[in-house]
């Protein structure tokens, strides 16, 4: 763990994150995006949960960033939940119409769908925002789905899709030489 000053500090751009985030442009200018900072308690939970997921599902990987979450300060969700259509009708995500996406069976495993492909889009964007906030302070991070994927399997959101940041600050990325 970090000397108590550079905890601090990654606590601060953690939340610089989430403005990001909830400040980037949206379709339409509506806003579907949530945001979470977790600290060391539902961290500890969390690499738990990715460790269980990936074994129970023998799905590879899962460990691996388990165990590199273990390690970090902070670790940011940023996710859709409740995204409505654009109402374009203009087929990318698979339907002719934004009615037939509405009325589709929902499926819900590692996330709930479908979704609009602009929210994915939007989704996208408050993502690049925050990696982009930790970036420019100098915080190790990477957009990782394995942390989404988790979190929502261990109800630590109920979001529909969702995307983790964790954050580190060493002598060198625990998040890149994997």
């Amino acid at each position: 763990m970090p000397d108590k000053a550079i905890s601090e500090a990654i606590k601060q751009v953690a939340s610089l994150m989430e403005l990001a985030a909830r400040t980037a442009p949206k379709t339409k200018g509506e806003d579907f995006i949530m945001t979470m900072t977790l600290g060391e308690e539902k961290i500890a939970e969390l690499a738990k949960a990715m460790v269980e997921f990936g074994l129970a599902r023998n799905k590879k990987s899962f460990d691996r960033d388990g165990a590199n979450v273990s390690k970090s300060t902070a670790v940011v969700l940023i996710g859709l939940k409740n995204a409505a259509t654009v109402g374009l009708n203009c087929g990318a995500c698979g339907y002719a119409t934004c009615k037939q996406l509405e009325e589709a069976t929902v499926i819900d495993g590692e996330f709930r769908g479908p979704i609009c492909s602009y929210r994915h889009l939007d989704l996208g964007i408050a993502l690049g925002s925050a990696a982009k906030m930790a970036q420019i302070h100098n915080v190790d991070n990477r957009i990782i789905y394995r942390i989404g994927a988790a979190a929502r399997w261990k109800r630590i959101v109920d979001w529909d899709l969702v995307m983790g940041i964790p954050l580190s600050a060493t002598g060198k990325s625990i998040y890149f030489d994997r």
